[in-house]
């Protein structure tokens, strides 16, 4: 106590008993994309009106992650999606625009396009070099959304999603084909002789691919439209962070528009959509001359149970990842029922934050969440193996799917 000597008004800073839990960072993806060690990039050909020319890029190393915090930085490592014209013309006999490194553009400027922030890139030169992409990005805690853009090989989606797994704190955006002629085929997986990923309820599969304006497209073919038909993935990553910031990671990254497509590669019915979206295919569609995601399953859908949805899953992510990080501090520290009543005060403190943005269900705390940690789930048997349990039970927002509303006419009565 500190000793005051004159009359007068003092402030004393006194320490909280809570340890403050932060929540983490739900929308920063690491994207993969398949991309050679020299690109061909269209430019224009500056001696020549209207003519074209390919201009050669050197993108950096394989398997090593980069931090993109915006386009313009892309492009600086990556490429952009056409050419600086005063570079000389590639001295490839036969040049050609690679089509990894257009899936991967695209889809990273989709993602700032659509509200992203920050990501990491890794690039490979074909799928032999996954399993070292994906090491690079376990080495990066910030990481919480995974996509392949235009990968639809099912080997590598296995992959992807085992890398979710195993970290536990992450998710996948995975592109479905870009078209259908036989759209059974997108709810049985490739041994059954379809196209569906297995089910999982650590990822999202998403159909038609989406037409965008492509530079490129239009310098070759100035009479056209220019547009281009791309994996969604990047765009859609962009749309989570979009909804993330805005609303919360508890609200369903559906019934928004992306921004920057221009249609569809397949239109689809509510027919369609009637036999998709039970099965975990969510739908890009065009209502009201809008391009919106209508869909907000996990790969699998109503088979995945209580976790079915997409913002469901994301919030357990969200809550078991910030809890994680926010507890660290009580390794070592005596394990002890004080120990457990501090426990029990910073996660009830972190979760009453999260009830009130809107992200637990219930008219009082309460009835949103219960956090237990005492005697009961900390025998001395557990005790002597130096480990501290705390039960927690959430009660997450699920989604208006089906919005129901009853109409009734008043007849004339004479």
């Amino acid at each position: 106590m500190p000793q005051y000597l004159s009359p007068g008004v003092y402030v004393e800073e006194v320490p909280s008993a809570v340890k403050a839990i932060a929540g983490v960072s739900t929308s920063i993806p690491g994207f993969i994309g398949i991309v050679p060690d020299k690109i061909h990039l269209v430019a224009k050909e500056p001696t020549t009106p209207g003519s074209t020319k390919f201009v050669d890029f050197a993108p950096p190393p394989a398997k090593i992650a980069k931090l993109i915090t915006n386009w313009t930085q892309f492009t600086k490592f990556f490429g952009d999606l056409i050419g600086d014209e005063t570079k000389a013309a590639t001295a490839d006999a036969n040049p050609a625009i690679n089509p990894g490194h257009q899936h991967l553009a695209h889809a990273v400027y989709g993602f700032f396009n659509n509200g992203g922030s920050s990501c990491y890139v890794v690039r490979i030169v074909d799928n032999t070099q996954l399993d070292d992409a994906l090491k690079a990005f376990a080495a990066i805690d910030p990481i919480s959304l995974v996509a392949i853009p235009g990968n639809t090989d099912d080997a590598i989606r296995d992959k992807v999603v085992a890398h979710c797994q195993a970290t536990g704190d992450r998710f996948a955006i995975l592109d479905g084909p870009s078209t259908a002629d036989d759209l059974t085929t997108l709810t049985k997986i490739p041994a059954d002789s379809g196209v569906m990923p297995k089910r999982t309820d650590l990822a999202a599969w998403y159909f038609p691919w989406i037409k965008v304006f492509d530079p490129a497209t239009k310098l070759q073919n100035p009479s056209g439209d220019g547009s281009l038909i791309v994996p969604p993935s990047g765009h859609l990553a962009g749309v989570y962070a979009r909804v993330d910031n805005e609303r919360g990671v508890f609200k369903a990254p559906a019934n928004e528009v992306i921004f920057g497509a221009q249609n569809v590669s397949q239109p689809l019915s509510k027919a369609d959509q009637d036999n998709l979206n039970p099965k975990g295919v969510n739908c890009i569609r065009v209502l009201n001359g809008n391009i919106l995601v209508w869909g907000a399953r996990t790969v699998g859908g109503d088979d995945n149970a209580d976790l079915k949805y997409i913002n469901v899953r994301r919030t357990l992510l969200f809550l078991r990842e910030s809890i994680d990080e926010g507890t660290q501090w009580v390794v070592f520290e005596p394990n002890t029922p004080a120990l457990w009543q501090q426990i029990t005060r910073n996660v009830s403190a972190f979760l009453t934050n999260v009830w009130r943005s809107g992200a637990l269900f219930g008219n009082t705390a309460q009835e949103a969440f219960y956090v237990k940690c005492d005697a009961e789930n900390n025998p001395p048997e557990l005790r002597e193996l130096g480990q501290v349990v705390t039960e927690i039970g959430v009660a997450i927002v699920r989604p208006a799917e089906f919005v129901i509303f009853r109409i009734s006419q008043m007849a004339q009565t004479s």
